[in-house]
């Protein structure tokens, strides 16, 4: 006996072995057909084999009650022909059903299917054969009369709510969305009734044809007819759910059905449920062991990633093509490319380009990376272009206007004041920067998401003023850090020194958090009276740099941890003795010790205490000097054509000037002097000679440099390496993570190369020439044991050339 367990795990043998039973007489291959045609998925043929075997009466009856899925299978079974299974009766009047029409658990024929409802018209109990305006039914004798013609009702309506739009172009819609003429009625009765459908209330649509009739009026040019935002999360997008009578997105569907998990107890939609009806994730349903396949390549029972004509393939045996791209060379795993037939990498495929023949920036679709080809240039007589109605420009469009014309439709919805109907000044030009961007559906994409249209409509809307301190009330994040870079980018808002500016707002938090009078008063001297006034000394008018703000940021940290270590012990820095002192820095990290002396040192010379807290001396680098790596680097980077120029340079000048990551992002193109056939490159006072090729991957970094940012960023640029803010250099962490990737770990490289370079030249000359302390070129030379003592005595000593003489 097949029990619902065993249908559960094998539900084509299940399915296979009742139907057999029934009707032994069946071809078993003809069978597995039906089945395998009407069962669909897997689920749904899980459940129809559980069914079966709950009650396998239903093949011999006919008899509902029993799930739609039986129905079929009944049918298709009877249409191939076997005689022992029973058709399906209708429940009422027990007559043959020659198709599926469910109310409850149980199947009707259609004249039993249609109850008997009040007429609203008659107050007869008749079967209803339309529904009025109201959605009232109404019988075969008292329809509700409308003597005007529904499409000169619509076109009234669409065109008082967009006078733009001509009457063509709305009959054209119009044929497109409605295809019966009992749909035209009900739509112009409703939108007479509520025409504020189309201008924004669309959420409020009673079915989904009304924002059917509002995309495709969006898309054929219309300007006062609004895109409808979900009444859930509020963003403009697809909304094929209805809640509590208003239009929601699949996101929010998703949101309001989710319940705890059986089995994993994550709060999610259900995916399927098992057995005993416990709702399951996505997760568990595609874990669950009664899910798992055995994977036709190594035979194994996984999760099924694909399937092939053999069979299911698990992931760990997906098929991977190991060629050659191409696009850029390289031998890894590719795809095919659609429009060239030859294979093609996952980064050429999202990588953007101008293109070598028709000069627009689009992505690459065939070609080389030195002679990229976009789309149309690379299948000139397979594109078709297309004229967009907004712009009037020729493009590939799939339907209604180019990406283009889109964002400046998302863009008037978003910055268009609701109180006056026009956009702030002082917004356009922000407004201007995000329309003339050369890929258009970046800042599209950008704008969409929520939490930027969420700021964005704020600003527009006079809630928040378009300042520096109105943003810093926000709570900090990517979103609004971007946001800002984006208004300073398009003038919008002016120019400050970020890093500075976080680090004061994160300063004043940190000391009106503390609650000891008498110690928030002396972090308050600290922080702000010592460590902020002497980085603005040290930048003197410059920018403060990312690795700055992090020193300044931990002094200040080890201050106030130490100040609550006392608070703790009911101490202050007053009473401290030196064994408490001492119990701390023994416990406290190598940061926090070196951070806290500076504190204590601080505090001593306010007298604030009687502490002592030494300096400690540094007595050299503490890792290998590796200068046989150093230098095979040096030649990879200097050969290898393969590595981005922009990884290449910042290698080499760790490698060969030891300088920091922080000092590379740093680099504009001011620092770049050429002369002649020489290149020089300023990083300290003296500007340095650059060697071939190093001098050539310089000017060719200068020539293609582009950063990540499309939004705001004119190419004007002024640094060596933009980042992926606009009008921002690239972060130091990320242009370390970069060096790593290619195999370079500037920390111990720049000791590598500031050891050897100490060795052979004077602690003055590099100190000029790299632009570091002469005090720490000092500590470098006496590490490396470098001798410059007779040096000025040795110069004074040469003897003079004919043109120092004359």
């Amino acid at each position: 006996m097949t029990t619902p367990s065993a249908a559960q795990a094998e539900p084509l043998r299940a399915i296979v072995e009742l139907v057999s039973r029934a009707d032994s007489g069946i071809d078993q291959d003809v069978l597995v057909t039906v089945i395998e045609r009407v069962g669909g998925g897997r689920a749904k043929r899980r459940r129809l084999a559980i069914d079966l075997a709950r009650d396998p009466s239903v093949l011999a009856t006919g008899r509902s009650p029993a799930s739609k899925a039986v129905g079929d299978l009944l049918l298709a079974l009877r249409a191939a022909g076997a005689t022992g299974i029973a058709p399906p009766l209708c429940a009422e009047c027990g007559r043959v059903i020659g198709s599926m029409q469910r109310r409850g658990d149980h199947w009707y024929c259609s004249p039993c299917f249609t109850r008997p409802k009040t007429c609203a018209s008659c107050g007869s109990q008749r079967k209803p054969s339309f529904r009025d305006r109201n959605g009232q039914p109404r019988c075969s004798q008292c329809p509700d009369t409308d003597v005007r013609d529904p499409r000169l009702l619509l076109l009234d309506v669409i065109t008082t709510a967009d006078p733009t739009l001509t009457t063509d172009t709305i009959n054209i819609v119009l044929d497109k969305v409605v295809t019966k003429p009992a749909h035209l009625r009900k739509l112009a009765w409703t939108l007479e009734k509520n025409p504020g459908l189309l201008t924004g209330d669309g959420a409020s649509a009673p079915f989904p044809m009304v924002l059917r009739l509002i995309e495709e009026l969006c898309a054929a040019g219309a300007t006062s007819i609004k895109r409808p935002a979900c009444s859930g999360c509020g963003r403009v997008i697809a909304m094929s759910k209805q809640r509590d009578g208003q239009r929601i997105c699949r996101r929010c569907c998703a949101r309001a059905k989710a319940v705890p998990c059986g089995n994993c107890g994550r709060s999610s939609e259900p995916a399927a449920r098992d057995a005993d009806e416990n709702p399951l994730c996505s997760y568990c349903l595609v874990s669950n062991p009664i899910n798992l396949e055995e994977c036709v390549r190594c035979r194994r029972r996984q999760r099924v990633s694909t399937r092939g004509p053999a069979g299911p393939v698990c992931a760990s045996c997906t098929p991977r093509q190991i060629a050659d791209c191409s696009v850029c060379g390289r031998n890894l795993p590719c795809m095919t490319s659609t429009i060239t037939g030859q294979p093609w990498c996952g980064g050429c495929a999202r990588a953007w380009a101008h293109c070598s023949r028709c000069g627009q920036l689009a992505r690459i679709r065939a070609g080389t990376r030195d002679q990229p080809l976009c789309a149309t240039c690379a299948q000139p007589g397979n594109v078709t272009l297309k004229i967009c109605p907004g712009c009037g420009t020729d493009d590939r469009l799939i339907t209604g206007p180019c990406r283009r014309c889109h964002l400046h439709t998302k863009l008037n919805e978003l910055l268009t004041d609701p109180a006056t109907g026009t956009i702030r000044p002082d917004l356009h030009t922000f407004h201007d920067a995000l329309t003339d961007v050369d890929r258009p559906e970046s800042a599209l994409g950008w704008i969409r998401r929520a939490a930027v249209a969420a700021l964005i409509a704020q600003v527009a809307a006079g809630e928040r003023p378009l300042t520096h301190e109105a943003l810093d009330d926000l709570p900090d994040s990517k979103t609004l850090r971007h946001l800002r870079s984006v208004l300073v980018a398009a003038g919008a808002l002016p120019e400050r020194d970020e890093h500075l500016a976080q680090l004061e707002r994160w300063s004043g938090r940190l000391i009106s958090e503390r609650t000891d009078p008498q110690h928030k008063q002396i972090l308050h001297a600290y922080a702000i009276w010592h460590v902020l006034r002497r980085l603005r000394h040290r930048i003197h008018g410059t920018r403060t740099t990312a690795q700055q703000a992090t020193v300044a940021r931990r002094n200040i940290n080890a201050a106030a941890a130490f100040l609550n270590w006392l608070a703790d012990r009911h101490l202050d820095l007053g009473s401290c003795p030196q064994a408490a002192l001492d119990e701390w820095i023994s416990n406290a990290s190598i940061a926090q010790r070196g951070n806290t002396g500076n504190f204590v040192r601080w505090a001593k010379r306010h007298k604030h205490t009687r502490l002592d807290l030494p300096a400690t001396r540094w007595d050299g680098p503490t890792r290998p000097i590796d200068a046989e790596t150093r230098w095979a680097n040096a030649r990879r980077l200097l050969h290898d054509d393969a590595l981005n120029p922009e990884d290449r340079v910042a290698g080499l000048l760790v490698l060969l000037y030891a300088q920091q990551a922080a000092t590379i992002s740093r680099l504009t193109l001011d620092h770049v002097r050429t002369s002649g056939d020489d290149v020089r490159l300023l990083l300290g006072k003296e500007p340095v000679l650059l060697p071939e090729p190093l001098d050539t991957l310089v000017l060719q970094l200068v020539a293609t440099r582009r950063g990540h940012a499309t939004i705001a960023d004119n190419g004007t640029s002024p640094w060596l390496l933009p980042g992926g803010r606009p009008g921002q250099p690239i972060s130091p962490y990320r242009l370390a993570e970069r060096l790593h990737q290619i195999g370079i770990q500037p920390g111990p490289t720049r000791s590598t190369a500031l050891f050897q370079l100490a060795t052979g030249l004077p602690a003055a000359i590099l100190a000029r020439m790299l632009g570091i302390h002469i005090n720490v070129a000092v500590q470098w030379q006496h590490a490396s044991s470098g001798d410059w003592m007779t040096y000025a005595a040795d110069v004074s000593r040469r003897p003079r050339t004919t043109n120092e003489s004359s």
